[in-house]
C-alpha cells in the first residue's frame, strides 16, 4: 500500500506515567493532553499517511524534554514505504492449505521427484533419488494418494458472531475489516501438522469471526479500545508460521473474535546511521525487511527458517531465533526497544539506550509473551552493515557423537562462526536424496569424495553425519577462522567437505517446509520439534528420544517411520536441537486417527526431552500446544508472577488466545 493511502489517525490520547524507565500511556484523557501527546507522537511516529523522505544529515541530538520519548526528530526519520511481497489477500500468492508459495511445491510425477517454481535453486529440477528412499524408509505407495478436500464455499463457513454496534465503530475509525469466511479462516490457524491436516480433512470448530487491517501503531490502539468496551477478544496475527498452535481460536471462547492482522503496518519508520538502529513495524515479514535493509548497506542478520513469510513482531512474540545468531544475536539480543498495546495502555521504554540498569527490562515482559498480553506495533531493533564476503563449508564426521562434542570444543574456545549445523546420519542421508540429477564431472567428484571418506578413512556410511557451516565477515577474517575450525574437527576426526555441500545444505533450508505437504498426499504426518540442552546432556537426550519413538512406534504397529535430529544452535553452555518425525499411517487400524496418534507420540517425545535435561522449547514458543508443560518449566511462583501481569495489563482477558497458561473463564 502506498503511503498517499494510509491515513493520518492522529496521536492517540496518552498521559505519562513514569515506571523504570518504560512509560505506560493510558488510552483516556482530556482533549488538552491528547494535542499536546499527540504532537510528540507525530514528531516520534510517522502518522499514516506521513509521505516517504530522503534521507537527511543527522544533526547534533537536542536534551529532551521531561515526558518526551527518545527517538529520532522529524529530520532524521527516514520512512520508507515498503512493498510486501505477500499481499493483503494472501490466497493470491500463498497456498491455503500447506507451506508457502503456490506455484513451489514438491511434486511427484510419476516415479520422480520434482520441484515446481523458480523461486528457489532447487526450482524445476528433478531429484531422482528421493523416491527409492521413500518406499524403502516410510513403505510409501506411489499409487495409493491421500487428495486434500477443496476449498470451502461461503456457506461452509460459520456465521460471524458479532455486534453491528462494534463493526460499525471500526466502520467509523476507517479500519479495514471483513467478515469474509475466507479471510477469517487463513487467519485461523498457523503451520502445525494439526492446523494442516484439518485443512485437508476437516474443519476448525471456531473461527475468527472478524478480521481487522490496522495501517498503524493508533489504529491498533482504537482496535483494543474499542475490543474493551464491546468485550470482544483480540487475538494477534503476523505471517501465519505459528508452530505451536498460538493463532488458533479456544473452541469454548463465546465472545465475539477478533483477529488483528498486523501485515498492512510494514513501514521502516525511520533508520539511525550513526547509532545502527532501525524502527520499523511489527508487521513487515523477513524477506521484505531484510531487501528494504541491504538496499541501504545495511542487515539485520535475523533469519529464523520462516523469515520468508514470518514477521518482525512474530519473531518478538515468541522469542525467535535465527540461524545466524553466533554474529548477530537472537532476537532479544536484537531488540532494543518495543511499543506494546494494552487494554490497560501503551508500554514503552522512554529511551533508545544499549542497556540501562533501572528495575526489570520490561521488553522481556513482551518478548515471549505470544499474544496474551497485547499487540506490538513497533520495535526499534539493531542493523549491521552487510559482511563484505560470506562463505559456506562443510565438515563430514564419523559419526554424530564425534560431530557434537567438535561442536562443543568450538563453542568452548568460542570460534562458532556466522552458522554451524550437525545432521545426523537419517538427515544426512535424507538430504542427499533431495539432490538433482548430477552431471558426469559431478558423478566422477562426488564418487571419488566417497571413496576417500569411506575406504580411505574408514567412514561407514551408515553412521556418518555431516555439519555445515557459514561464515560472514572480512575475508581474512574468514579465512582464518575456518582454518582453527577444520584444525579443532581434525581432532574428532573431521574431513572437511566443500564449500558446494555446505551451500546445498543451507539451501534445503528454505524449501524443506514444502515436504510435509507432499507426505500428507502419501499418507504421511511428520512434524518437527526442538528444544535446548545442556552440553553434557546434548548425546543423551537425542538417544533418549530417538529410542523412545521407536519403542513407541513398535508398540502402536507402526511399519515405517522416520525420527532424525540435528543440532542446529550452539552456545556456551548448550545447544539447539530439532528433531524430525514422521510415519506412514496405512499401517494404523482402521479405527485409528493418524492426527492423534502423531499428537500422542509427539507427547511423549516431548516427556523424554524434559526427562533428559532439554527445555520446552528453544524458539518456537509455548503456544496452546505446549501450554500444559509450562507450569513445570517456569515453577508455580513463575505462573503467578505472569498472571499478575496479564490481570494488570489485561484485566477483562481482552487478548484471550489461550497461549501458555489457560484462563478457562472469559475475565480474570
Amino acid at each position: 500500500m502506498s503511503d498517499a493511502g494510509r491515513r493520518d489517525s492522529g496521536g492517540p490520547q496518552e498521559e505519562a506515567a513514569q515506571d523504570n524507565g518504560a512509560v505506560m500511556k493510558s488510552t483516556a484523557s482530556d482533549g488538552a493532553e491528547k494535542m499536546a501527546c499527540s504532537q510528540d507522537v507525530s514528531a516520534a511516529t510517522p502518522p499514516c499517511n506521513a509521505a516517504a523522505a530522503a534521507v537527511q544529515p543527522q544533526p547534533q541530538p537536542q536534551q529532551l524534554a521531561v515526558g518526551t520519548i527518545d527517538r529520532p526528530s522529524a529530520q532524521r526519520r527516514i520512512v520508507k514505504n515498503v512493498q510486501s511481497v505477500i499481499p493483503r489477500n494472501r490466497l493470491e500468492l500463498l497456498k491455503w492449505n500447506g507451506w508457502g508459495y503456490k506455484d513451489s511445491m514438491f511434486e511427484l510425477k510419476g516415479d520422480l521427484l520434482c520441484f515446481t517454481g523458480k523461486r528457489y535453486p532447487i526450482g524445476n529440477q528433478t531429484l531422482p533419488y528421493f523416491t527409492e528412499w521413500a518406499i524403502n524408509k516410510l513403505g510409501i505407495d506411489v499409487n495409493r494418494r491421500n487428495r486434500a478436500q477443496p476449498l470451502p464455499k461461503p456457506a461452509d463457513f460459520p456465521k460471524p458472531r458479532v455486534e453491528t454496534a462494534f463493526l460499525s465503530e471500526l466502520k467509523g475509525h476507517r479500519i479495514a475489516h471483513s467478515v469474509s469466511g475466507l479471510d477469517r479462516l487463513v487467519r485461523a490457524h498457523g503451520h502445525t501438522l494439526h492446523d494442516m491436516f484439518v485443512l485437508r480433512e476437516g474443519a476448525f470448530d471456531r473461527i475468527p469471526d472478524v478480521v481487522a487491517w490496522p495501517e498503524c501503531h493508533d489504529d491498533v490502539v482504537k482496535i483494543v479500545e474499542l475490543a474493551a468496551k464491546f468485550n470482544v477478544v483480540v487475538i494477534p496475527f503476523g505471517g501465519g508460521t505459528s508452530v505451536s498452535g498460538a493463532v488458533s481460536c479456544p473452541t469454548k471462547e463465546h465472545r465475539t473474535i477478533l483477529s488483528l492482522d498486523t501485515s498492512q503496518m510494514n513501514r521502516i519508520l525511520w533508520i539511525d546511521h550513526g547509532n545502527l538502529v532501525a524502527c520499523c513495524e511489527s508487521g513487515i515479514v523477513g524477506q521484505d525487511l531484510e531487501r528494504a535493509l541491504q538496499a541501504q548497506g545495511y542487515t539485520t542478520g535475523h533469519e529464523p527458517d520462516s523469515y520468508e513469510f514470518s514477521s518482525l513482531g512474530g519473531w518478538v512474540a515468541t522469542r525467535a531465533s535465527g540461524m545466524k545468531k553466533n554474529t548477530y544475536g537472537n532476537i532479544e539480543e536484537l531488540l532494543v526497544s518495543v511499543r506494546f498495546v494494552t487494554p490497560t495502555g501503551v508500554l514503552e521504554k522512554r529511551t533508545q539506550v544499549p542497556r540501562m540498569s533501572c528495575g526489570p527490562d520490561f521488553n522481556h515482559i513482551v518478548l515471549g509473551s505470544e499474544g496474551t498480553l497485547g499487540v506490538i506495533t513497533e520495535a526499534t531493533i539493531k542493523i549491521r552493515p552487510l559482511p563484505p564476503c560470506k562463505k559456506y563449508g562443510s565438515i563430514v564426521f564419523p559419526d554424530f557423537e564425534s560431530g557434537v562434542k567438535c561442536l562443543r570444543e568450538i563453542a568452548r574456545q568460542r570460534l562458532q562462526p556466522s552458522s554451524i549445523r550437525l545432521m545426523d546420519n537419517e538427515q544426512f542421508k535424507f538430504g542427499q536424496t533431495l539432490r538433482p540429477t548430477p552431471g558426469y564431472l559431478g558423478l566422477i567428484f562426488d564418487g571419488l569424495k566417497r571413496m576417500y571418506i569411506t575406504k580411505i578413512k574408514g567412514f561407514n556410511i551408515d553412521s556418518m553425519c555431516v555439519a555445515t557451516l557459514v561464515f560472514e565477515g572480512e575475508k581474512k577474517d574468514i579465512e582464518y577462522h575456518e582454518k582453527k575450525i577444520n584444525a579443532i574437527a581434525a581432532n574428532f576426526n573431521g574431513i572437511p567437505a566443500g564449500e558446494t555441500n555446505g551451500e546445498r545444505g543451507y539451501m534445503l533450508t528454505f524449501v524443506i517446509a514444502y515436504i510435509r505437504d507432499l507426505a500428507l498426499e502419501f499418507n504421511v504426518v511428520a512434524e518437527s520439534f526442538e528444544t535446548s540442552v545442556p552440553w553434557d546432556r546434548t548425546i543423551t537426550l537425542c538417544k533418549n528420544v530417538k529410542h523412545r519413538i521407536g519403542e513407541e512406534c513398535k508398540s502402536l504397529g507402526i511399519e515405517h517411520y522416520f525420527i532424525s535430529c540435528r543440532v542446529t544452535q550452539t552456545y556456551d553452555v548448550g545447544s539447539c536441537v530439532y528433531f524430525y518425525f514422521g510415519f506412514n499411517w496405512t499401517t494404523l487400524p482402521e479405527t485409528s486417527d493418524p492426527l492423534s496418534v502423531y499428537e500422542r507420540l509427539e507427547e511423549m517425545a516431548r516427556d523424554e526431552i524434559l526427562a533428559s535435561g532439554g527445555s520446552l522449547s528453544h524458539h518456537h514458543g509455548v503456544g496452546k500446544l505446549r501450554a500444559k508443560w509450562f507450569c513445570g518449566q517456569v515453577s508455580p511462583l513463575g505462573v503467578q508472577l505472569y498472571s499478575a501481569t496479564k490481570r494488570q495489563l489485561d484485566p477483562k482477558n481482552i487478548f484471550a488466545c489461550g497461549n501458555l497458561v489457560h484462563i478457562p473463564s472469559s475475565s480474570l
